[in-house]
């Protein structure tokens, strides 16, 4: 069983695949590491590409009870700076911080607020001033059905309900 963290990583991943068009990609790539111009290797949670790989996009998830700070965004920021990306995304459940909108907007880091209980089928998602649903309906359908057969009798030529085989009706039997 994955953990909390690994579970919000793969549907933060997901979700952002339903918006990719939205964040200037064409599809998003899960957990990997990726060089620097520092001489290091950086573990990323996401990764946003276009069909040429002329943009990418560095996506931080970050499942917490607090809101992300400014140094949480500012290392972002310089992930971005050292490998060369056009942009970041951080994912988080809560809106960032006063200073944190502030680097993000200054390092062309955008904000994706996922609820933390989100899946794939059930989710609420925001971006910008956009708000993103999924949700699951389940229904529960039951019919019933009775059929009523009705002849003319033989006899007297009224119509009358039959309860097996028979060409007569009640009355005319019954004389």
């Amino acid at each position: 069983m994955s953990r909390e963290w690994e579970r919000y990583e793969q549907v933060a991943a997901e979700l952002l695949n339903l918006i990719a068009n939205e964040l200037g990609v064409d599809r998003f790539e899960g957990k990997q590491t990726i060089p620097g111009a520092s001489g290091t290797h950086w573990e990323i949670d996401a990764k946003g590409v276009t069909e040429d790989c002329e943009r990418i996009v560095v996506v931080e998830v970050r499942n917490t009870k607090a809101r992300q700070s400014q140094a949480k965004v500012g290392a972002l920021a310089f992930t971005l700076l050292d490998t060369g990306s056009d942009g970041g995304i951080i994912v988080s459940p809560l809106p960032l911080q006063a200073g944190a909108k502030k680097v993000a907007a200054h390092a062309g880091v955008h904000h994706v607020q996922i609820d933390a209980g989100s899946t794939p089928r059930q989710f609420a998602m925001k971006f910008l001033n956009k708000l993103f649903m999924g949700i699951t309906v389940s229904a529960t359908a039951r019919a019933e059905a009775s059929c009523v057969v009705r002849r003319v009798c033989k006899q007297c030529g009224q119509r009358f309900e039959v309860a097996e085989n028979e060409n007569v009706c009640p009355a005319c039997a019954n004389t």
